[in-house]
């Protein structure tokens, strides 16, 4: 490919191959991004900035973080199917127990809603997002964001979720007081996705997740959790490559400005 930047023959507007894509004035090589998104996409658990430094030989572990940061945020499709059928949905939180205040107390965590799709036995697609509370304004704009009108919504008795029949959503309850049973029994898909989502910011990244990026670790999370059982890794780098040049670019100050306060 030739180096330096594209002229058009008409106007002689010159533009770069990599304008208006998350490449865009990147210092690395296409080469060094394409191998970064090789090790994403065929590490399993996903990996670190600081293992991906280490792979790649980078000099910086900023170049290497700002590089992982940027590939989150192709891992979202624009315009993506939502879930159908049957799914169940629930919140949970991220960061860690605190004392008193009830079970959807926030405090200091982040409170992620989760949507998960049943698949007979099993877990289908999934959808998760942060939310600011428990609230059915929060909720409701998280179903109908996530899920499908027409689908039927599983959820527990929580108040919140209220008033999803309005919103031409078959909404089954099964609630918890007085069953017998556990969250976890009678919510089984959603509780799993929650418990490997905490193993996995846990044991991945170590914890150290800023509240302000959680929302693209949850996008990972989800890119890897909804192609679990593919057999073609090289068809994970194509999707991650393709979104990777539909979506604008993200100056690394925008980056570092929401790198604040871990959860």
């Amino acid at each position: 490919m030739k180096r330096g930047p594209i002229k058009c023959g008409n106007c002689g507007h010159q533009a770069s191959v990599t304008a208006g894509t998350i490449f865009h004035r990147s210092h690395l090589p296409l080469r060094t991004w394409f191998r970064a998104m090789w090790w994403v996409t065929n590490q399993k658990q996903g990996i670190s900035a600081l293992g991906l430094q280490r792979l790649l030989g980078l000099g910086s572990y900023e170049t290497a973080w700002a590089c992982l940061q940027k590939l989150r945020r192709a891992m979202l499709r624009p315009g993506r199917d939502r879930l159908t059928g049957k799914v169940e949905v629930d919140e949970t939180y991220v960061g860690g127990v605190e004392p008193g205040g009830g079970r959807r107390h926030l405090g200091n965590k982040a409170l992620v809603a989760v949507a998960a799709q049943v698949d007979g036995e099993g877990i289908g697609r999934i959808r998760l997002r942060r939310i600011p509370d428990a609230s059915a304004r929060s909720l409701h704009a998280f179903v109908k964001e996530a899920v499908e009108p027409g689908s039927t919504v599983i959820t527990d008795g929580w108040e919140g979720y209220e008033g999803l029949q309005g919103l031409k959503y078959k909404h089954k309850l099964r609630v918890i007081s007085g069953s017998g049973k556990t969250a976890s029994t009678l919510l089984p898909r959603v509780h799993r996705v929650a418990s490997l989502l905490k193993r996995w910011l846990l044991g991945t990244h170590q914890g150290g997740v800023s509240r302000e990026q959680l929302d693209y670790y949850l996008d990972e999370f989800t890119f890897r959790f909804n192609r679990r059982t593919s057999g073609h890794r090289g068809k994970l780098f194509y999707r991650l490559a393709e979104q990777a040049v539909a979506i604008d670019p993200v100056p690394f100050p925008e980056l570092v400005a929401t790198e604040r306060h871990n959860i």
